[in-house]
This record gives C-alpha cells, sequence and structure tokens, in this order.
C-alpha cells in the first residue's frame, strides 16, 4: 500500500493539560463514523494536543485514507513535539475487529473489509501499533481509570447513532472473537426492520438515531436530534412522549436481559443520549428494577470520561504495548 502524507486541514484543537510537553509519550486515534480524534498520551495518563477532524472518507480505499491521515497526523506531532520520544501507537475503529490480527473485519458506515490496520499503521509511520474496538475499548478506559473503576461485572453500552456495548465478566472483557458486544443488533420488543437485516433490533428503538427518525415520521415534522425530542416530550407533545418512553423501555428490556443472563453489578451508559442525564436515568432505572425479581439490580450510571473514553482507553493500550516488565 502507498500512503500519500498530506496536510491536516484545520482541525480543531484542544488541551486537556497545562503541564509542559512530556519527554515520552504514546499517540491515541480514534476513528468514528463522523469524527475522527488524536491525542498524544503522556506517563500520566494525560492528553496533549487533541485534535478533531472529519473522518478521512474514500470510498474504493477507505482504509487507505485512514492510514493517510494518521501518518501525516504522526508527522505532525512529531513536529510538535521534537523532544518527546513517540513510542507506540493507540488505534481504535467502529464495526467488527480482529484484535489479535489488527484487521477491521467490516464498517458498514466507514465501508472497510478485512483491512490490515496494524501492519499498514506500522508501515506508514514506523510505530507499533495497539488495535481495537472503539467502544471495547473506551469500555477498558472506564473499567481502569473511570465508572467501572473496582467493579468486575459491567456493561458499557454507547448510546448514539446506534447502539454498541463492551462486556466485562469476571473482570475480564468479553471479546468472542469481534463478535461481542453487538446489543444494538439484539430484538426487543417493538422493535423494527434494521438496515443490519434482522427484524426487532434495539437500535431501530432506542438508539439517538432511532428517536430522532421515529419522531420525524410519527410528527411530520424535523427535529434536530434526540435532544429536540426530549425537549418536545417535555412541552407535552404526545409524539414526543411516545418515542422517548419507547426508547426507554426498549433499554431497560435489554438491560433487565444482560442482568439476567450476566449478573451485570453496573451499566455504564455513553454517547449521545447519555448527555439526557436524570431525564434518562431517572425512569431507566424504575423500570429496570421494576422487571426483575431476585436479580442483581444493576446500578446505572453515566461514564466519567466521556466522549474522550475511546481515545483515553487507545492510549493505555498503546503504553501497555510498550511498557517493560
Amino acid at each position: 500500500m502507498s500512503v500519500v502524507v498530506e496536510p491536516t486541514p484545520e482541525p480543531e484543537v484542544r488541551s486537556s493539560t497545562g503541564k509542559p510537553p512530556p519527554a515520552r509519550g504514546v499517540l491515541a486515534f480514534d476513528v468514528g463514523g463522523t469524527d475522527m480524534k488524536a491525542a498524544l498520551l503522556d506517563d500520566a495518563g494525560d492528553l496533549h494536543a487533541l485534535v478533531r477532524i472529519p473522518t478521512p472518507r474514500d470510498e474504493r480505499h477507505p482504509g487507505d485514507a485512514i492510514v493517510a491521515k494518521v501518518a501525516a497526523l504522526t508527522g505532525e506531532y512529531r513536529a510538535r513535539f521534537p523532544d518527546c520520544s513517540i513510542e507506540s501507537i493507540g488505534f481504535v475503529v467502529p464495526g467488527l475487529v480482529d484484535e489479535d490480527a489488527g484487521i477491521g473485519i467490516m464498517s458498514a458506515n466507514l465501508g472497510w473489509r478485512d483491512y490490515a490496520f496494524t501492519e499498514n499503521i506500522t508501515r506508514a509511520t514506523g510505530l507499533p501499533v495497539a488495535f481495537g474496538h472503539d467502544v471495547s475499548i473506551a469500555g477498558e478506559a472506564e473499567m481502569r481509570a473511570g465508572a467501572g473503576r473496582g467493579l468486575r461485572d459491567v456493561v458499557m453500552m454507547v448510546i448514539g447513532t446506534g447502539i454498541a456495548a463492551a462486556v466485562f465478566c469476571d473482570g475480564r472483557r468479553v471479546r468472542a472473537g469481534g463478535y461481542a458486544g453487538e446489543i444494538g443488533h439484539a430484538a426487543v420488543p417493538g422493535g423494527f426492520a434494521c438496515p443490519c437485516g434482522a427484524a426487532g433490533c434495539l437500535e431501530t428503538v432506542g438508539s439517538a438515531g432511532a428517536i430522532t427518525r421515529r419522531y420525524s415520521e410519527l410528527s411530520g415534522s424535523p427535529v434536530s436530534g434526540a435532544k429536540g425530542v426530549l425537549e418536545a416530550a417535555r412541552r407535552g407533545d404526545p409524539h414526543a412522549v411516545q418515542v422517548w418512553d419507547d426508547a426507554v423501555d426498549a433499554l431497560a428490556f435489554s438491560i433487565c436481559q444482560l442482568s439476567a443472563v450476566l449478573g451485570t453489578e453496573a451499566v455504564i451508559l455513553g454517547g449521545g443520549l447519555a448527555q439526557a442525564g436524570p431525564a434518562l436515568l431517572d425512569p431507566l432505572r424504575e423500570r429496570v428494577k421494576s422487571g426483575l425479581s431476585f436479580h442483581r439490580v444493576p446500578h446505572l450510571t453515566t461514564s466519567v470520561l466521556g466522549q474522550d473514553a475511546g481515545l483515553i482507553g487507545a492510549g493505555l493500550r498503546a503504553r501497555d504495548l510498550v511498557a517493560g516488565p
């Protein structure tokens, strides 16, 4: 593969620390369906020079476009921090992945299939790569440094355009060859036909994307995301109330299933919908509790690390890759 390094177009840049540049660090990359984030992570776990850019797109070579941008950003970090020894890269993507082989098996939204990310990024940058699934690695970060710290049986559920989860049992992440955690494509009562080909998927009712879409269909009015639906529900709009209640019911059903099967002690909610706070958590807690009997009732909470959980997790994995014995 040939990688062309191009300048980065006007990224959004922010820093989470006022500390001086580190003497050594790792680079973390979190590729999403809309945005791609990058940062330098130091030994204390602080992020330096976080950038957010539109995720590169190339219909014919989607994986190559991502690798080219990783190479470009790596060069920019090296130039910006010339006295910092950058030792490795942590890189996470959505979709199905083979973490051990470093392959992106499939991304429905971004288009790659069986793409060798680890091999190509190492070739383009000269650095070793810790590769993983975005939600799973975000879950690992929450377990190590966030809302799951000190717990052993946890599900992190990220609710955005779709829904995905990271499942931890007895302190270990359930991987199942990259197939574990696809709770968004498990059936719930009242679910609809899903683009994945199945019927009744949780994503078709409980995701932020579904909430927005269903309200527009029922009301005939466009709305600016799930937040707009929640605001309409607070005003008493019957269509908004119905859509929001259906979403909470579907999420509660899935959480009850997880509790019955796994004995989950906590569910950490992340993604855009989690920002609804008590408007989501309060009715969700009530319905989960009423849906269980002798089972362990999981503690429901929101992500501590927020939108940077995947990025922090990628950095921690990269640091583990080069850590001494």
